[in-house]
């Protein structure tokens, strides 16, 4: 309280952050849905738990049969549209903005980030399949440099050119399996040995999941070699997973794929100034991009009029 005057609680991506999420290639954010809220949310997958689609096919199954990470045969349960369900969509769009997840995006991806995946939960009944060990800045089956996942860290400016963003919306206890990291792996410089991918057991002590409890965010470089474990607990695993670009880069295609041009039409629905911002599409912060200020604000950047004007006069257009 300042004179009488709740303020707002301020949040970091502090030196600690920085360095963990640098030495491991991801990090743990504790508690940014409130119990209350998980319970909200859990209640609202409840009510879609019908349109799970899960991945029975060969084609889709996500881990090799009788390999670690296979599990005892259900396949994973995907549930998509959960930006789209109208009031519902609530608590999952605020996570495109959330105050305590801001500065992490800033300092990851820098000022301008968006939305480049769809979100969808996931879904893991006991014995279901995890995913076999997959991305890298250096892709871990191919060796070869990744550009689209890559992870950089220059004059202390760290950069993941794609972030994935796992909600835990139940816990996730050590040994429940789910998601999995090969820590320090977004720095590696060959593929990994033959089996690893697998989960094999020789090097089990170097595949990691990080105990979390619901309403924990983990935010991973898509450049550190990641994957899921067989889930092994009697509830239901349940985590909803985005992922974040910097302001120039995209992945997906999602952004200008549908009808009329930008995201399906429902996600735009109830959306505050800062969600809005984060569902731009790829282009430079200095071409009028809407940024998310330090005190939760939206600022426009830009160029001076005159330098807008000779866009116009040589190209005929707003921007070159």
């Amino acid at each position: 309280m300042t004179n009488g005057v709740a303020v707002p609680e301020k949040y970091e991506f502090t030196e600690a952050d920085k360095y963990l999420f640098d030495l491991n290639g991801y990090v743990i954010v504790r508690g940014v849905l409130s119990p209350e809220e998980i319970q909200e949310v859990n209640q609202i997958v409840d009510k879609h738990e019908g349109d799970m689609v899960e991945r029975m096919d060969q084609e889709l199954r996500n881990a090799a049969k009788d390999s670690a990470l296979y599990g005892t045969g259900p396949g994973r349960k995907d549930l998509g549209r959960c930006l789209e369900w109208g009031a519902d969509s609530r608590i999952f769009k605020s996570v495109l903005a959330h105050p305590k997840l801001v500065p992490f995006f800033h300092g990851i991806l820098g000022k301008g980030y968006r939305m480049d995946h769809l979100p969808f939960i996931i879904a893991q009944d006991k014995g279901a399949e995890g995913f076999q060990l997959h991305g890298g800045t250096i892709d871990c089956v191919s060796g070869e440099y990744n550009p689209h996942l890559a992870y950089s860290c220059n004059h202390g400016m760290i950069r993941s050119n794609l972030l994935g963003c796992n909600v835990m919306l139940v816990d996730h206890n050590e040994g429940d399996g789910g998601f999995c990291v090969v820590a320090g792996s977004h720095k590696a410089n060959f593929k990994m040995p033959k089996g690893m991918v697998d989960g094999e057991e020789q090097y089990s002590d170097f595949i990691r999941q990080p105990a979390t409890k619901a309403g924990d965010v983990v935010l991973f470089s898509e450049g550190t070699v990641h994957g899921a474990m067989a889930w092994t607990a009697v509830h239901q695993r349940r985590a909803c997973l985005y992922r974040f670009a910097p302001a120039t880069n995209a992945y997906g295609r999602s952004y200008f794929g549908h009808e009329g041009g930008g995201w399906p039409k429902g996600i735009y629905d109830d959306l505050t100034e800062t969600e809005k911002a984060v569902l731009e599409p790829p282009f430079a912060n200095r071409l009028d991009r809407p940024n998310i200020a330090d005190d939760g604000s939206v600022e426009m950047t830009t160029r001076n009029e005159r330098k807008k004007q000779h866009d116009r006069d040589v190209f005929g257009t707003k921007y070159f």
